[in-house]
């Protein structure tokens, strides 16, 4: 992996060096660098690492990339500095664990790289709730619609949702709802692992396709990644559901 980079001025404050990526520290002086964003966005995660906009990464890498880039921003080391070099150690540090933590995790990978391509996904707080019935929850955003070929499948399982509360407030317990809600878990968390398979799959489309720099092919794969996304979450607002059903 490439050094560690950050939207900055493009020139070393200390010795006017250039700075090649626009290194967060300068390769001829090894002083650290203030980040500078764009139009008050955080710079791009991925420049970060010093990598293009690719889904399929090797996260040992990223990894290793971390740990030494950590050590090398560490505050401690600008224990001695000028107040000013401390405070942009201190932001180069946040900005590196904050690039870390999303580009790590597959889906926070994903989301962020829409966000990025203009197309960011509903906040947890839009979707915190999966729907009463099939259609949109009252004042939910069209994002917390059921997906078609669900409707059937979630209308039951709020009706069963339902009975279960009502037997925890009446203080009784139906093993067949229960084993029924159990099943229904197994159901979605099988329909979670598909949709992380054909998200991987993208990945793959998405990474052809900027090393193609072909975007009429890269925008149909944005398309589905968020479709892809967005029934990912709402499925994983079910999980929640039943597992709060049976005390999970």
């Amino acid at each position: 992996m490439q050094n560690v980079t950050t939207s900055v001025s493009g020139v070393c404050w200390s010795c006017g060096q250039t700075l090649e990526g626009s290194a967060a520290l300068c390769a001829a002086c090894g002083k650290v660098q203030p980040v500078i964003s764009a139009d008050g966005e955080q710079p791009d995660y991925f420049r970060v690492f010093g990598l293009t906009r690719k889904l399929a990464l090797d996260t040992a890498a990223l990894e290793r990339s971390f740990y030494r880039h950590s050590r090398k921003l560490h505050p401690d080391v600008y224990a001695r500095a000028s107040a000013e070099e401390q405070l942009w150690s201190l932001d180069q540090t946040s900005l590196l664990n904050d690039a870390y933590r999303t580009l790590k995790n597959p889906v926070a990978r994903t989301e962020y790289l829409l966000k990025l391509e203009g197309k960011p996904i509903a906040s947890e707080e839009q979707q915190a709730k999966s729907v009463v019935q099939p259609g949109v929850q009252p004042g939910a955003t069209k994002e917390a619609r059921v997906p078609a070929d669900m409707l059937e499948e979630v209308f039951e399982l709020n009706m069963q949702l339902e009975e279960m509360r009502m037997n925890r407030k009446m203080g009784e317990d139906d093993p067949a709802l229960r084993g029924d809600l159990e099943k229904a878990r197994l159901q979605f968390e099988a329909q979670l692992a598909a949709v992380d398979d054909d998200l991987k799959s993208l990945w793959q489309q998405w990474d052809e396709a900027i090393d193609a720099d072909a975007s009429a092919t890269a925008e149909p794969v944005k398309d589905k990644m968020f479709s892809l996304l967005d029934r990912r979450r709402y499925i994983r607002n079910l999980v929640r559901d039943v597992n709060d059903a049976l005390g999970s």
